[in-house]
């Protein structure tokens, strides 16, 4: 994919010691943000429980937290742009703290609810203000494999959730266990004070127009199509992992394909695994074939189609292996969904940095909460009245639905993809042949 010239920015010829301090506070405080979003997963049977809820409302619970994070990124952005990273990422944390705090004391549905939404919008600027912190510190070249890197981090965090904080809950009860993760956020923040930073030049350079609308923001980072090419490129590659992860993958495992509780979660941990495990590898692709980034996104787009028609067209259970193949191949949308970053960092204009960082990190998490419902409502059209589980027919009829916004997201990155090249060349900027290519590396 066409890559213009960089960014308006004094990128750092090389990496100082208190870059890669930044580098790690700001990977710290995405680590704790991932278990403070993904507890509630190993603390579903305990949620049922302790509110008394029954499934459908669990599934309310968790879809609160990732509809607060998708709705928020946008204003998160924006308000990365006009008050930089350090603010955001410290109140993101303080607010996540509170939510957590408050989840593990009530026993009320609403409140827990409101928990949840809290946890989202703290959770909100995290990600966008850490990948922000990377080029204002390290040299262009650098920039795609640290990305990746801090994906990988916040996979760290899917594993520390699924075996310590599921220890905890074992061992110490709910309360103990969410005051534990809301204790220990409030001590990353207090590192963060001390360890993220932005750089002089950065602080002292021109400021954007703090008068600017929301719209007006969003309008700005939106026009370039390589911005549009990252939203849809997000949209596309994180939609299955997500959809599978959340909520459906373990009711498909067990109730129709004949799985036990402990082989469908490591399932789900071959997901995490493969995210990072591919993770360094997509970001060394996107930093050594710039202009064909692109190319990573729809040949993963084109396996996860493939990987799902082999699961979904035979009528019988299928094997852990080839489930464990579609969860690798899903898995590794995670680290191509990255790219979008890589998109709004070299094409969004630099007045409008945050804006377009989480302009194209909304795209997943709004593809996830289509898949979740495309599947949840489909399940409920199909089947018997008041059945309250599902046959392996209906759920295959279901994850067929994952189509739509599969479609989707080809259609918007092929779309902006020509149009981005045409900018490109507009601009004097042209992809060569691959045989040119390969010709000047020998």
């Amino acid at each position: 994919m066409t890559q213009p010239p960089a960014p308006a920015m004094r990128a750092p010829v090389r990496a100082s010691r208190v870059a890669w301090l930044v580098l790690v506070s700001g990977m710290a405080l995405y680590f704790v943000a991932i278990v403070n979003r993904t507890a509630l997963g190993v603390a579903g049977v305990a949620a049922l429980d302790r509110f008394g809820i029954e499934a459908a409302w669990l599934s309310i619970l968790a879809i609160a937290q990732v509809a607060t994070y998708a709705a928020l990124q946008l204003p998160a952005g924006a308000l990365l742009d006009r008050w930089g990273p350090r603010r955001l990422m410290i109140g993101g944390a303080l607010l996540m703290a509170v939510g957590t705090a408050l989840l593990a004391v009530t026993a009320s549905l609403p409140l827990a609810i409101l928990a949840r939404v809290l946890i989202g919008a703290g959770d909100a600027p995290i990600f966008i203000s850490a990948c922000r912190l990377i080029p204002l510190w390290f040299p262009p070249r650098r920039v795609p494999v640290l990305v990746q890197v801090t994906g990988l981090v916040g996979q760290a965090g899917q594993l520390a959730t699924s075996i310590p904080v599921a220890w905890l809950l074992h061992d110490l009860g709910w309360t103990a266990t969410f005051t534990v993760l809301a204790v220990a956020t409030l001590a990353v923040a207090a590192l963060a004070v001390r360890g993220i930073r932005v750089p002089a030049a950065a602080a002292t350079g021109a400021a954007p127009a703090r008068a600017s609308s929301l719209r007006e923001s969003i309008r700005v980072a939106a026009r370039p199509a390589g911005t549009r090419l990252g939203f849809w490129t997000h949209f596309l590659s994180l939609c299955s992992a997500n959809t599978v992860a959340l909520l459906w993958g373990v009711p498909f495992f067990v109730s129709t394909q004949g799985l036990s509780l402990g082989q469908a979660s490591a399932l789900l941990m071959v997901i995490t695994l493969t995210k990072m495990a591919a993770g360094p590898l997509a970001g060394s692709f996107t930093a050594r074939h710039p202009l064909r980034r692109s190319w990573l996104v729809l040949g993963s787009a084109v396996a996860t189609a493939l990987a799902w028609v082999a699961i979904l067209v035979p009528d019988t259970p299928r094997s852990v292996w080839e489930l464990g193949v579609l969860m690798a191949v899903i898995g590794a949308g995670g680290p191509v969904s990255l790219i979008a970053l890589d998109y709004a960092r070299t094409f969004g204009p630099e007045e409008a940095m945050g804006t377009a960082t989480g302009f194209v990190n909304v795209g997943g998490f709004v593809s996830t909460i289509l898949g979740i419902v495309l599947v949840g409502v489909t399940l409920q059209l199909v089947s018997p009245d008041g059945a309250s589980t599902y046959t392996l027919d209906e759920y295959r009829i279901a994850f067929a639905t994952l189509l739509v916004p599969w479609v989707m997201g080809m259609a918007g990155v092929l779309r902006n993809r020509r149009l981005a090249r045409a900018d490109m060349a507009a601009a004097g900027v042209v992809v060569p042949p691959l045989r040119e290519v390969m010709r000047r590396r020998r």
